[in-house]
């Protein structure tokens, strides 16, 4: 499983960045770039569960595998969400299962400098990674210093 890792200096305290990455509303937007409509269905305590799904409810289901706050959230992939069912058993799901995100917050003079790093396990996904990403991360960039 290959790893790719993106890095984003925002202008804004790691506080308000966190915020900005789980909370419902600026979640839903920083991530449209993935897919529009996309949401979290989690309470994002570790130990839980995640559905990182689509407006059509497609997705991915994951753990919080941590969450330590102003610091460092880590997802566990499990499976995929398809028609509203969980998959993390059949064979398509095997080659994602343990996939690890991670974001890391480190502040700075009033700076937060954000790095993902994800595990990829495809070439299709890891073009999706260098298409999508980059944008995903300019609109939260733009969300957490707004205001």
């Amino acid at each position: 499983m290959g790893k790719k890792q993106l890095k984003i200096t925002i202008n804004a305290p790691r506080e308000k960045v966190w915020a900005t990455l789980w909370n419902d509303a600026t979640y839903r937007a920083w991530t449209a770039p993935f897919s529009e409509g996309s949401w979290a269905d989690t309470d994002w305590k570790k130990g839980g569960k995640v559905l990182f799904l689509n407006g059509n409810n497609e997705g991915m289901v994951s753990t919080v595998a941590e969450n330590i706050p102003n610091e460092f959230m880590s997802f566990k992939h499990l499976g995929y969400v398809k028609n509203g069912v969980e998959d993390i058993e059949t064979a398509k799901t095997q080659g994602w299962h343990g996939a690890m995100e991670n974001y890391t917050l480190k502040g700075q003079d009033g700076k937060t400098e954000l790095v993902v790093d994800m595990d990829l396990n495809d070439e299709d996904y890891e073009k999706y990674f260098k298409d999508s990403w980059p944008k995903a991360l300019e609109k939260l960039k733009a969300l957490a210093e707004s205001n």
